[in-house]
Formats: C-alpha cells, sequence, structure tokens
C-alpha cells in the first residue's frame, strides 16, 4: 500500500518555502533570485504603449468618464457630501482624482482622466511578470506579462477615467504581498498585504472578491492566519458598505446576466482550467494553485451573488485577468520548451490569437469602443437645438451627458430639472414634481429629447411616465439623430415640424 504524506501540497509557494523552526523566522531565508531587468521591464512598456496608443480616443468621451469628470471637479465639500448620498463605492478615486485636477489645472482633461489608469495598467503587467517568475521562472513571468497587457479588457480600462485598472493594480500588488508573506512568514509581510488589499478594497468593495480567493488558494497551514486578514479587511470596510448599500438603487440600471456574459465566463473558465491541467501534469502545481482561483472564485461569486440582486459587472472583476494571464504565459511556456510540432503549434496559435484579437485592439482606441460618445452627442444636441424651447433626458440619469461640455444646452430649458447635480449634491440632478414637469411641457412648442437607443427597458418612475406620455399624446416626432449609445429626437406640436 501506497502512503501520501510524502507528497507535495498544492502551496502558493513551495518553491519559496522556508524550512520548519521552533520559532518564528525572523525574516525570508534564501530569497528567489532576482528576476531579469527585462521580465518586468518589457511588459510594463508593452502596458504603457498600449495605453498610450490612442488614449484620447478621438476626443471622445462616455459617460461613466463624464461622471468621474464632474465628481473630480467639484469642491471638496460639495464631492463629499455627495459622497454621502451616491457613489460612496467610488469616494477615494473620486477624491484622488480631485486632487490631480487640482495639481494638473486646465490640461488636457482627457489625459488627466486616463493616465492614472494607462500607469497602473502598466504597473499590473509588471507586477504580473514579477508574480510569474517567482512561481514559474522567468520566461513564464515574461509571458504572462504580456499576455495581461495584451488582454483586451485591460487595454480597455487602461483607457478609461475610472477605478478600475487601479484597483486591478492593487489586488495584483497585493497578490505578490500574499506570495511573499507565505514565503517569510513575519508580521510585517502580512500587514503589508493586508494593507494594500484594503486599499483595494476601499478603492472598489469588489476587490474584497479577490481576497476570497487568496484564502482559497492559501496552503492549509497558513490558510487561517490569511483567512484572519481577509476578516479585519472586512471589519475596516463595513462602514462603508453599509453606506453603499444605502445607496443600492445606483445599480438598479444592473440586469440579470445574459447569456453573453455567461458564456464570456464559461470560455474563459474553460480555457483557464485546460491551462491549469496543462502545468500540473508538467509538474508545475505553485502557479496553478494561485491563479486559477484568482481567474474563477471573484467572478463566479459575483454571478452567484447576482440572484439575489444583479450585481454581475466583467469590469468589477477585472482583476480576474491576472489569473488568465498568468495560467496563459506559463501554459505557453511550457508548451514552447516541449520542441517539436507542438512548439510550432503553439507559436501558431499565438500568432493567430494576437491577429484575431487586433481588431478588437483598433475598436477600443475609437469611440465606437465604447457604450457611447457624450461629445458626439454634444455635437447633435448644438444642431438640433435651434428654434427649440428646451430639453429632455429620457431618462433622467442621461443628464451626465450634458456635464463635460454645458455649452450647447445653455440655450436649451432643462424642463425637469429641479436642481443641477452639483446644487443637489447627487450625480445627475434632482427633478420637479410629475404637475410641474408636465406643465412645462404642455406650454413648449419644440424639445429635443435625449434618449438611449431603442430596445433598451425604460425607467418607470412617475417623473419619466409622465414625460412619456406627454409626448406621445401631445407631440409628434420630428426626426431623431442617431448617435453612438443615445437617440437625439426633435418633437414638436403638430403641424410644427
Amino acid at each position: 500500500m501506497h502512503t501520501h504524506h510524502d507528497a507535495p501540497e498544492p502551496a502558493i509557494v513551495a518553491l519559496a518555502q522556508a524550512p520548519r523552526r521552533t520559532r518564528p523566522p525572523t525574516g525570508p531565508a534564501d530569497p528567489p533570485a532576482a528576476p531579469p531587468a527585462r521580465t518586468v521591464l518589457l511588459p510594463a512598456l508593452l502596458s504603457l504603449a498600449l495605453g498610450l496608443w490612442g488614449v484620447r480616443r478621438g476626443g471622445s468621451m462616455w459617460r461613466d468618464e463624464a461622471v468621474t469628470y464632474d465628481m473630480a471637479r467639484r469642491p471638496l465639500p460639495d464631492l463629499w457630501a455627495t459622497l454621502g448620498h451616491a457613489d460612496a463605492v467610488h469616494g477615494l478615486y473620486y477624491l484622488l482624482m480631485h486632487g490631480l485636477f487640482g495639481i494638473c489645472g486646465g490640461r488636457d482633461p482627457l489625459l488627466v482622466l486616463r493616465l492614472p489608469s494607462v500607469a497602473a495598467a502598466a504597473a499590473a503587467a509588471g507586477t504580473v511578470a514579477l508574480l510569474g517568475h517567482r512561481l514559474a521562472g522567468p520566461r513564464a513571468g515574461l509571458t504572462a506579462g504580456a499576455v495581461f497587457a495584451w488582454l483586451p479588457p485591460v487595454q480597455r480600462y487602461a483607457q478609461e477615467g475610472r477605478s478600475y485598472a487601479l484597483v486591478c493594480a492593487l489586488v495584483v500588488w497585493a497578490t505578490y504581498l500574499l506570495v511573499r508573506a507565505v514565503r517569510s512568514g513575519t508580521r510585517g509581510a502580512w500587514t503589508a498585504y493586508g494593507a494594500v488589499a484594503l486599499t483595494a478594497c476601499v478603492l472598489h468593495e469588489f476587490a474584497v472578491l479577490a481576497l476570497v480567493a487568496h484564502v482559497v488558494a492559501l496552503p492549509g497551514r497558513t490558510r487561517r492566519r490569511g483567512a484572519r486578514v481577509l476578516i479585519a479587511v472586512c471589519a475596516c470596510l463595513a462602514p462603508l458598505t453599509a453606506l453603499s448599500m444605502r445607496q443600492s438603487d445606483q445599480v438598479a440600471w444592473i440586469g440579470g446576466v445574459g447569456a453573453g456574459a455567461l458564456a464570456g465566463f464559461g470560455g474563459v473558465a474553460a480555457l483557464g482550467i485546460g491551462c491549469a491541467v496543462l502545468l500540473r501534469r508538467s509538474g508545475s502545481r505553485e502557479l496553478p494553485a494561485l491563479a486559477l482561483p484568482l481567474l474563477l472564485l471573484p467572478p463566479l461569486l459575483l454571478l452567484l451573488l447576482s440572484l439575489a440582486k444583479p450585481l454581475y459587472v466583467d469590469r468589477y472583476v477585472l482583476y480576474a485577468q491576472a489569473g488568465t494571464a498568468l495560467l496563459l504565459g506559463a501554459a505557453l511556456d511550457r508548451l514552447l520548451l516541449a520542441g517539436g510540432r507542438i512548439r510550432t503549434t503553439a507559436v501558431l496559435a499565438a500568432a493567430a490569437s494576437l491577429l484575431a484579437l487586433l481588431p478588437v485592439t483598433l475598436t477600443l482606441r475609437t469611440p465606437a469602443g465604447r457604450t457611447d460618445d457624450v461629445t458626439a452627442i454634444a455635437t447633435a444636441v448644438r444642431t438640433a437645438g435651434h428654434g427649440a424651447d428646451g430639453v429632455l433626458y429620457l431618462p433622467s440619469r442621461r443628464r451626465v451627458w450634458s456635464l463635460p461640455d454645458p455649452a450647447p444646452f445653455r440655450a436649451l430649458r432643462d424642463l425637469a430639472l429641479d436642481r443641477t447635480p452639483s446644487a443637489s449634491r447627487t450625480l445627475y440632478g434632482t427633478e420637479l414634481a410629475v404637475p410641474v414637469i408636465r406643465a412645462r411641457l404642455l406650454a413648449s412648442r419644440r424639445v429635443v429629447a435625449l434618449r438611449d437607443p431603442a430596445g433598451r427597458p425604460v425607467d418607470r418612475t412617475p417623473q419619466e411616465i409622465v414625460k412619456r406620455r406627454v409626448l406621445a399624446r401631445y407631440f409628434v416626432e420630428c426626426g431623431t439623430r442617431q448617435v453612438l449609445g443615445a437617440r437625439v429626437t426633435v418633437y414638436a406640436r403638430r403641424g410644427r415640424c
């Protein structure tokens, strides 16, 4: 009968486990060789080049970036008060961007918005390479970092004025610190890991799902310590979580998980599992033990949470792409080492993948790579607004389209607006009572309506219902300009088109 007590444990960092001692080590023992500079620098430089390439996207901005731009430029007391009512989940990011806009003054706002994400994605690519080096060797690290930089979701959020690239960089850094903490066992190493992990979670609360993946990946003898860090982070995060839960109406726009999202997750999961199986069969256990939970668990847990309340948006768990890159990079390294037909097939498959992703890469650097184009909408309003009495936003949250460049909207009375976003300390402003909106519409002869594309779900608040009913009963549609992510429609009283 065979015994298995000498079998290697599927730990994160068996290569770095210190020998057992009767007393805890006071510092790291026998550290692994430092990675060649190119292992870290080349992926970081690749990500930086991809991030800077077309970063202005033809001068376009989409609505989420418009929110960042508006919030970051509000006076600090107004910003702080707004976070008490809305978007607390992004509060730290808005505060950071407020400081950056204060430093940069009147410089190109698109660059000020996006360069922090470009830098964060480059840092994340370098750290992924460093992780790959620690767990599978320098070639695997170099390949993993390059794969990470090239992944379309990473390229997208490396060029957006939102927090997701920064959260990803912090999670990847925390993952690297976790590897060091397991190896050294020192309190300082675990404290550093917990501090960076907490910062990532404060920047966006769903980063806590990465910590769950970390605990699952830990070897048994350190899992309890990792769980204590997770509990401590959750305790520190509790006030922010309680506040953001009171603001849950902000995510009411998220629908149920569609077939596309499930298929996307299933495809990436199957690819990751296949790479993990290949690596384990070739004798590599450390990297898949860490990367596979990081790839699978955060999106899977968010999908399961969405059964109770729809919350799944892939960018909320962007950092899971680090697990994808680690597995793909290490698997490709193993296949290249195999030689012969296997090596040739791997090279051809990698080249084909790069070519297949090239159209996506090009599209991401155009306005069409985003949900809408605030700049194009403003241009359409400038043309359609001649002779109009007012503007109407359907739904009211599309008022965000007017925030970055209010000039085309100034000549149009906002027929439903009660208090502006800044004055009301909200994201989109507050609207008038139903009778007042109805009276203002009936007093108008010509209205410009800014609407979502056809087929989108409509809001069913009393204000939105009265807008639609009055337009349908008393106005006719004179013409509609289809703009990316929006319809700009001119309505007029019958006979006045």
